[in-house]
């Protein structure tokens, strides 16, 4: 996800690389193997500062601008998270310090990312899967689970609410459809009522969260069920990671998520909620 936030009287741009931004990556088109083309030859051979490398690509994408000043820095994020700011005519770029000695054609992506974003321009689909392909490797997937469980936590309320009691829900669940073998995570109420985000499952944490609007009496319980049965299938079937590829919701998710009893009346109960 790429999120535009004004800051000051400035423009902040941010890049996650765990969405997909680019068409063909959310259609699900499959890869080419052939897909990299050859790093710039200035990324290759010459030792460019985070800094000089942003400039070199502004240079590149605004040909007829004067490149502003330019400061790029390293910073401790709990997410692998990027962002850049144009202020007062400086660019201020702040880079998650999980790429700080990431090969330069990798800081050059996340350059050709950022700025473009920055002037709402298209990212070419080279640079998206250039720099998600190094952020989707094993061992990176590793250190970027270390750091958030070490620098983030989950906020929210614990499992007893007002109504509900988010321990009950999800043994009654187990039960029923998971023969009780599923272990329990952790489970809480989020502080808001939030509409957009019912529920989700953070696998750095072992949480499942859900939204407190479900914590009311008027509430449909088939709602709350489905959703917590949704959390719970990302237990039974984490995230599969090919190549640049990050698919969250797989064939198996899906089909397996279809057996809940009255599927489509929870799914229609979750579009009027008020």
């Amino acid at each position: 996800m790429v999120d535009e936030v004004s800051s000051r009287g400035g423009i902040l741009w941010e890049a996650d690389p765990s969405e997909p931004t680019h068409a063909a990556d959310a259609a699900g088109m499959p890869e080419n193997k052939g897909f990299l083309r050859p790093v710039n030859i200035s990324s290759s051979l010459f030792f460019e500062s985070a800094a000089e490398i942003f400039a070199r690509v502004h240079r590149e994408i605004r040909p007829r601008t004067v490149v502003p000043p330019i400061d790029a820095v390293y910073k401790k994020f709990v997410d692998p998270n990027s962002r850049i700011r144009l202020e007062g005519g400086r660019i201020t770029v702040t880079i998650t310090d999980l790429l700080e000695g990431a090969p330069a054609p990798v800081t050059e992506a996340l350059a050709h990312i950022l700025l473009n974003k920055l002037y709402r321009k298209p990212v070419s689909a080279q640079h998206q899967h250039r720099y998600r392909l190094y952020l989707n490797r094993r061992d990176m997937r590793n250190r970027i689970d270390l750091m958030r469980q070490s620098r983030g936590r989950k906020a929210h309320t614990g499992p007893v609410g007002g109504t509900h009691d988010l321990v009950a829900i999800f043994e009654d669940l187990n039960t029923k459809h998971f023969g009780g073998m599923m272990a329990r995570p952790e489970l809480g109420w989020s502080h808001i009522r939030s509409r957009t985000r019912l529920g989700h499952f953070d696998p750095s944490h072992n949480t499942i969260m859900l939204s407190r609007i479900f914590d009311d009496p008027r509430a449909p319980r088939l709602a709350l069920e489905y959703v917590m049965f949704h959390e719970m299938l990302h237990l039974r079937y984490p995230v599969d990671h090919s190549g640049s590829r990050r698919c969250v919701h797989t064939q198996e998710f899906k089909a397996h998520e279809k057996q809940f009893p009255d599927f489509k009346e929870a799914k229609a109960l979750l579009r009027k909620l008020w």
